[in-house]
């Protein structure tokens, strides 16, 4: 296929996808839950369970010839007795979910208008999930384990409509096969994952969310981080949101050479980051994805100890309320992992606690002998010069950890006016060169909704990536320093405060200097005339002021 038609292709399948996502959406809304607490899970369960029966067809047709040449697959697998069907399922692997025939779309299709319809909707993704547990439950921080799919007919309060509920969902499934995007690659599958959580990850629902990470950022961060080529590494996020990062650290490394993984304490957002990792086809991860607080309960350890990782990625939330466990963070156990401190609970604002601090600690703490990371900080981090912040700073210099910073146009979240920078951090780097840039002034301001939003061109991208990999200085843009120099300057990582002071030099005749003196003067003269003349009104005004 050439690459115009292979585009064209590429476009198509997106638009069919996205039409899918569009139909689970108006199903949803015609029977009173759009908009509802409870429409994420029902659209993505669904669009879930149908990639999964392609994905299974897709897999399938690569093991059995007679299948993939078969005019009706469907027909082809029926004729296959019990013990060839598990050989089948065994052979797969973990390639794709383990299904028996009456899990297939077609089978519930077919007997849609029995009764119970919603019951035998619900048992068969009951089933799956049950069946597949091994492979894509997520476990919580206790040991408990979230499967795969809910009883999603339950979400609609009126019993009597839950049949017809199910139906409508079923009949968006079977117009269209998931078959032709399987080869495809990374960033499509970001783009229909970005399209799919669109509408939800605007608010809250957990106290460490952050669902998405912007697509300009999340690459600049795993293009700087992976600047060669590396084999079974381990990637971590201790506040994951959606997994945004880790997918882009992980394309980046290449899939099949890394594990991830990560912790959230909240529910939904990991729910998420399972469905990027199974549209990533990174599935072999799921087991490493843990919800629950990794601030309190860090879960990845060998024995008793914290695991170490060769790159980890955070965007962690940089204000929130801890005050509740933040006796349990300060003990003797935490001493060396918060070395620089943890806040202290101020009298009001609970919610700006700077949650953030710990998660940079957490990170260096959970680096490898030679790792590498990407935080995501306020801006104001890189210059404070007392507390916490300015601790944490001095650890990086004094361990020789720093790789260098990227500050990042204002608006680059829509979300948040918070002017943020990257903090690279490498703990090979023990020869200095740190690279600290000011990209605050690139992008192209946009509106999104109600916000204004800053956005990087591909070419503005890469020009960040290219200057950084290339420890180049670059005027008005990018300055090369010293452990020593960052030192000198109070351990400050903003650019702008090595930029050297540019003076400009005119050349000026004797005639143009005088001439420019006498003017200077002429206006000094009739502004001090002015003001004594400005003088003297006041006091006559002031003489004339009487009492009563």
């Amino acid at each position: 296929m050439n690459a115009s038609k292979a585009h064209a292709s590429v476009q198509e399948f997106t638009r069919q996808t996205k039409e899918l996502i569009d139909g689970l959406k108006a199903v949803c809304a015609s029977y009173g839950l759009g908009n509802d607490g409870n429409e994420f899970k029902i659209i993505t369960q669904v669009f879930l369970y149908k990639f999964l029966n392609d994905k299974f067809i897709h897999e399938s047709k690569k093991i059995d010839a007679k299948l993939d040449k078969a005019a009706s697959w469907g027909d082809a697998i029926q004729k296959y007795n019990d013990d060839d069907y598990q050989m089948l399922v065994m052979r797969l692997g973990t390639k794709c979910a383990k299904l028996k025939r009456e899990h297939y779309i077609p089978y519930l299709h077919d007997r849609q208008n029995s009764e119970q319809f919603a019951k035998l909707f619900d048992d068969t993704l009951r089933d799956i999930a049950i069946a597949n547990a091994d492979l894509y439950a997520i476990k919580s921080d206790t040991g408990s384990k979230t499967i795969l799919f809910d009883e999603l007919s339950t979400y609609l309060t009126d019993s009597s409509k839950r049949d017809n509920f199910c139906k409508a969902l079923i009949n968006q499934l079977v117009n269209f096969s998931f078959e032709g995007i399987f080869e495809q690659k990374f960033d499509f599958f970001s783009t229909i994952f970005e399209y799919l959580i669109k509408d939800y990850n605007k608010d809250g629902g957990g106290k460490y969310a952050e669902y998405y990470t912007p697509h300009a950022v999340s690459k600049i961060m795993a293009s700087i981080l992976v600047d060669s080529p590396v084999q079974n590494v381990s990637c971590y996020d201790p506040s994951a949101g959606s997994g945004t990062l880790l997918m882009n650290l992980a394309h980046a490394i290449g899939e099949d050479k890394c594990s991830l993984y990560s912790q959230d304490i909240s529910q939904k957002s990991s729910g998420m980051l399972r469905l990027n990792l199974i549209l990533n086809n990174l599935v072999h991860s799921i087991p490493n994805v843990i919800q629950g607080d990794t601030l309190e309960k860090p879960a990845h350890k060998k024995g008793e100890k914290l695991l170490k990782f060769d790159y980890i990625v955070s965007n962690p939330p940089f204000k929130l309320d801890f005050s509740e466990t933040r006796e349990q963070l300060d003990t003797k156990a935490n001493h060396e992992r918060f070395f620089a401190g943890i806040p202290n609970v101020p009298n009001k604002d609970k919610d700006k606690m700077s949650i953030y601090l710990l998660f940079i600690q957490h990170i260096m703490y959970s680096l490898a002998a030679k790792g590498k990371a990407a935080i995501v900080v306020p801006t104001g981090f890189i210059t404070a010069q007392s507390g916490i912040e300015k601790r944490i700073r001095e650890k990086m210099v004094a361990l020789k950890m720093l790789r260098g910073v990227v500050s990042m146009p204002s608006n680059i979240f829509a979300n948040t006016g918070t002017n943020v920078s990257i903090l690279f951090l490498d703990k090979s780097n023990s020869k200095g060169d740190i690279v600290l840039m000011d990209a605050s002034k690139l992008g192209t301001t946009v509106k999104e909704g109600k916000n204004q939003k800053t956005v990087l061109s591909a070419s503005e991208e890469q020009h960040i990536i290219k200057i950084f990999h290339k420890h180049q200085a670059v005027e008005d843009l990018a300055v090369v320093v010293s452990y020593e120099q960052i030192v000198e300057k109070n351990y400050s990582l903003s650019a702008g405060q090595y930029f050297d002071v540019k003076i400009e030099y005119t050349d000026i005749t004797p005639a143009e200097f005088t001439a420019k003196m006498s003017g200077y003067q002429s206006n000094l003269k009739k502004l001090f005339t002015e003001s004594k003349s400005l003088e003297g009104e006041i006091l006559k005004q002031l003489g004339g002021v009487s009492y009563g």
